[in-house]
């Protein structure tokens, strides 16, 4: 069997052919930091079918959850695919699908306000709250509102070599060109840094969290794909639509969507002491 030890040039080998693969820029970071971890785990270690099972283990043992634990092997899973190593893929955790999600995990519509009552002296973070909020767009796609593109009202998005169009409620639209106007930006991105660059992930994560003990929202249920998920929710309770709810978010599975509208467990209690079976 050839020498299957990891290092750091197979690594960036595998981001190169990530994003050659189409990748969104949030998979290729999640897939690195998964692979990363295993890369640590492994240290001079040959890869083998044994080592991996062997790290499923020990993250089991650390009390990671089977769904972080499956999300992980398949930033690992890619990897040896990249690398024609299929024969040490392991398999998933087996896990029954949940039908409400945890309570303390969950973005209300009242934490959304309050969080943007507490950016009220922040007026671009709450902007960009407000445009996650209110289209239902990945962090990552907010490079893709640019002053040319809001004014035509509507945002087209690539992504895995599909092409969607996210339209833009008419007071975002109006907020958004008044913001650009102030900042004197003319055109290009909107949203940028005092350098000119496009905000990203890890600024409006950071600057997120800061907001949680102003706000009185709990630092767990606040960062940016939360924001995705509330949008997901109210737009599936007005339209009652979960295909459609699955092309506004780009998903290509819709059971990925069913993720995003699952109700808490007080909701789902609520449910069934409607049902009037208990005498």
């Amino acid at each position: 069997m050839e020498n299957r030890v990891l290092k750091g040039e197979t690594i960036e080998a595998f981001r190169v052919w990530l994003m050659r693969e189409e990748k969104s820029i949030a998979t290729v970071e999640k897939y690195l930091r998964d692979t990363g971890a295993f890369f640590d785990y492994a240290g001079e270690r040959p890869v083998t079918k044994e080592l991996v099972k062997e790290w499923k283990e020990s993250l089991l043992a650390k009390g990671y959850a089977a769904a972080s634990i499956n999300s992980m092997l398949a930033g690992l899973n890619s990897l040896l695919q990249f690398l024609d190593w299929e024969d040490c893929k392991v398999k998933n955790l087996k896990t029954q699908r949940r039908t409400y999600c945890p309570e303390e995990k969950q973005l209300t519509r009242s934490d959304y306000e309050r969080l943007l009552n507490a950016a009220k002296d922040q007026p671009q973070l709450r902007l960009v709250m407000e445009t996650i909020c209110g289209t239902g767009i990945r962090v990552s796609e907010l490079s893709a509102f640019t002053v040319e593109a809001v004014k035509k009202g509507e945002i087209r998005i690539s992504n895995k070599g599909k092409i969607r169009t996210i339209l833009i409620p008419r007071k975002l639209q109006k907020k958004l060109l008044a913001w650009a106007k102030k900042k004197e930006i003319q055109d290009g991105v909107i949203f940028i840094t005092k350098k000119g660059n496009p905000l990203n992930r890890s600024n409006i994560w950071a600057k997120m969290k800061k907001l949680c003990k102003a706000a009185g929202v709990a630092a767990g249920k606040v960062f940016p794909h939360n924001l995705r998920k509330l949008f997901a929710r109210r737009f599936y309770a007005a339209q009652q639509d979960i295909a459609m709810l699955a092309d506004v978010l780009g998903h290509s599975n819709i059971n990925t969507t069913r993720i995003y509208i699952m109700t808490t467990g007080s909701e789902h209690r609520q449910v069934l002491d409607r049902l009037g079976l208990i005498s």
